[in-house]
């Protein structure tokens, strides 16, 4: 009995954990709500006047964006905002033949009149932190708008977002990412599913009620000497965004996150692209809870609330963890409820998982209601869409636990870009791109390994207990089987 209670003990902090990141959503949602129901009364900066119009730098960090570069910097030189106040940074790291191309790009664009330069380092050193800060130390700007490569700002994009600035304790305003090629694939839809979940739920929830958020590393634009303030771009996390932006917060600099000015961008269409984002993304989380965990408990600036929304942002992606543990561990635990009905009560206590996942579905159906519409067949569209979500990010969770442990036990790794491929239509093809990851990583046949296992999760329902055997968790040895599958098989084949 004592490997049971292990397993029951790990199990039920498994899933105490996502129950309290429910609950905290749940809290979010009301002030998602909350936000909606007020105008935005900041202060803004008038913008019409010549003499109140602010100098900005647009940084562009770049490397090896073959398939980008030229729609970027066309897209950046379309940008209204007198040319006068106006400098544009090429971080260049690249070290292929991308290189080139850019600087013709570049001259091309300087001879139309526009300051626009082309800064080329010869290490990576700090990588994407590292360009940012060399950039900052010649940035003529007195704000810094930063774009990755494959984002698209509207043309008043800068009009829209410096007049923000007129109070001075504003330190960053962030606008929403939007997805060209959301309908390219499942995968890409269910990235904007995530992504839009995110900046809908999270990014106004917290933004509203002065918790901190976070700069998402492209399609905002920062004060400069709030940067400095903080302390500057670092490089010790794979999250410089995240990082710089608690760094800046603890320091009572004010966030602006405006979901009305949306920003282009594409979503990767492979599973490498993706399953190399989310590492990062994920990895990154993980650090900076190791690095900022003790700051934000400590700090005497910020609300008890606050610190708790801080310390649950920060242990984001450690849900992962929570969400793998629970799937390999409900199996055993089948068994075990099946063969120990003294334990029944437990398990109806245990339902709190299903709970955390209603929780989930009613606060994501609310921002996507207000993006989407409401009305039963929106409403249908949204319960597919929530559940292929759910079941393709469980399928991550092997992945991005991985990534997770490695942020808390501080194995340090590489910055490893996201491939970009110029893809908006289903037209439009990714075969052939010279930055895709061409061999499966080894996490992908524990992924094998772990569908087959669900699989047998599946068939445990029937032969369980008694002659009727248990159904209650076959819908989610389901998603696991489904989600571990797709996963594993796109993995292999590396297609979209």
């Amino acid at each position: 009995m004592i490997v049971e209670y292990v397993i029951i003990s790990i199990y039920s902090i498994a899933i105490l954990l996502i129950f309290i990141y429910a609950l905290a959503q749940l809290n979010l949602l009301f002030n998602y709500l909350s936000a909606r129901k007020k105008k935005n009364n900041s202060e803004k900066l008038d913008i019409s006047n010549p003499d109140k119009v602010p100098y900005v730098t647009i940084q562009l960090p770049i490397y090896n964006e073959m398939y980008v570069v030229e729609r970027l910097l066309n897209n950046i030189s379309l940008l209204e905002y007198p040319k006068d106040k106006l400098e544009i940074q090429v971080l260049d790291d690249s070290t292929d033949e991308s290189i080139k191309t850019t600087k013709n790009q570049v001259e091309r664009l300087q001879k139309t009149g526009l300051d626009i330069k082309h800064i080329t380092r010869t290490n990576r050193s700090g990588f994407k932190a590292g360009a940012l800060k060399e950039g900052l130390a010649k940035a003529k700007g007195e704000f810094i708008a930063i774009f990755d490569a494959d984002f698209l700002p509207q043309k008043d994009w800068l009009l829209r977002t410096v007049a923000y600035f007129k109070n001075p304790e504003v330190g960053v305003v962030q606008t929403k990412w939007g997805h060209i090629n959301r309908n390219y694939s499942t995968l890409t839809k269910v990235q904007a599913f995530a992504l839009d979940a995110h900046f809908g739920l999270e990014q106004v929830g917290r933004n509203a009620k002065g918790h901190f958020i976070n700069f998402n590393g492209t399609a905002g634009i920062w004060r400069k000497e709030c940067i400095i303030d903080a302390g500057n771009w670092e490089g010790d996390t794979l999250t410089e965004d995240l990082d710089l932006s608690y760094r800046a917060q603890l320091k009572k600099w004010k966030f602006i996150y405006l979901e009305n000015v949306e920003t282009p961008a594409e979503l990767p269409v492979v599973i490498s692209a993706a399953r190399s984002q989310q590492f990062r993304w994920n990895k990154g989380g993980a650090e900076n809870f190791q690095k900022m965990i003790k700051r934000v408990l400590s700090s005497r600036n910020i609300s008890t609330k606050t610190k708790i929304h801080g310390v649950l942002h920060l242990l984001n992606s450690t849900m992962f963890l929570s969400v793998l543990i629970v799937g390999i561990l409900s199996i055993p635990m089948l068994y075990i409820k099946n063969e120990y009905n003294n334990l029944q009560p437990y398990f109806i206590v245990m339902n709190i998982f299903g709970i955390s996942i209603i929780i989930l579905f009613i606060c994501y159906w609310f921002v996507y209601r207000n993006s989407n519409g409401g009305g039963f067949l929106n409403f249908l569209k949204y319960a597919s869409s929530f559940i292929l979500f759910f079941t393709i990010v469980v399928g991550f969770s092997l992945h991005n636990t991985i990534a997770v442990l490695e942020g808390h036990f501080r194995k340090k790794s590489e910055f490893i870009r996201t491939p970009k491929f110029n893809i908006k239509t289903l037209k439009d093809s990714w075969k052939g791109n010279k930055y895709i990851s061409k061999k499966p990583s080894l996490h992908v046949i524990i992924e094998g390994i772990l569908m087959l296992y669900f699989l047998y999760g599946m068939y445990s329902a029937f032969v369980v207990g008694n002659n009727n055997g248990d159904f209650g968790l076959f819908l989610f040895h389901l998603m696991l089987f489904i989600g571990f599958g797709y996963v594993f098989v796109k993995s292999i084949f590396s297609k979209a």
